[in-house]
């Protein structure tokens, strides 16, 4: 049997300690996680970090590092390859809609998260939050986009 993967993306951003979270929808349930989502077709991996970045919390991201790769399979049965992120954000632009799905953003340290781990999306939140912390970081130079002609694509533009 051919295994089903979600591929995700998700930014760490860190400001003086604190992560930068999303409140969103999920599941019928009402969660915390990075800032994080789904690649679309014909995207690179840091193209779909920043437009995430930007969908769930009006900032723009500016990656610096791979954090890491995180194979997951849910209690559901879903099984998710989570690339992450670290990088910098910018300040929030008032006057842009977030997802519908997010209800805000919340800057929150490593200890607040823990504390609430049951409204955690997944145990992959803390694990970039640790693996961070730890000082895990790879080049982006790790990760490829070939494109069908065989050439890299074009720089994302902020």
């Amino acid at each position: 049997m051919s295994l089903k993967l979600d591929l995700t993306v998700a930014a760490i951003a860190e400001r003086e300690g604190r992560f930068l979270f999303v409140q969103e929808r999920a599941a019928r349930r009402i969660v915390l996680n990075q800032p994080a989502g789904h690649l679309e077709d014909g995207e690179s991996l840091v193209d779909a970090v920043i437009r995430e970045t930007r969908e769930e919390t009006a900032r723009t991201f500016q990656p610096s590092a791979v954090t890491g790769l995180y194979l997951w399979r849910s209690p559901g049965g879903r099984t998710v390859l989570r690339v992450a992120f670290t990088g910098s954000v910018g300040e929030q632009d008032q006057g842009a809609a977030l997802d519908r799905a997010i209800i805000r953003t919340v800057w929150l340290n490593r200890d607040e998260a823990g504390a609430r781990s049951r409204e955690l999306r997944s145990p992959l939140v803390l694990q970039c939050i640790d693996d961070y912390l730890r000082g895990v970081r790879f080049p982006l130079t790790l990760l490829n986009h070939v494109l069908q002609d065989g050439l890299p694509p074009l720089p994302a533009q902020p």
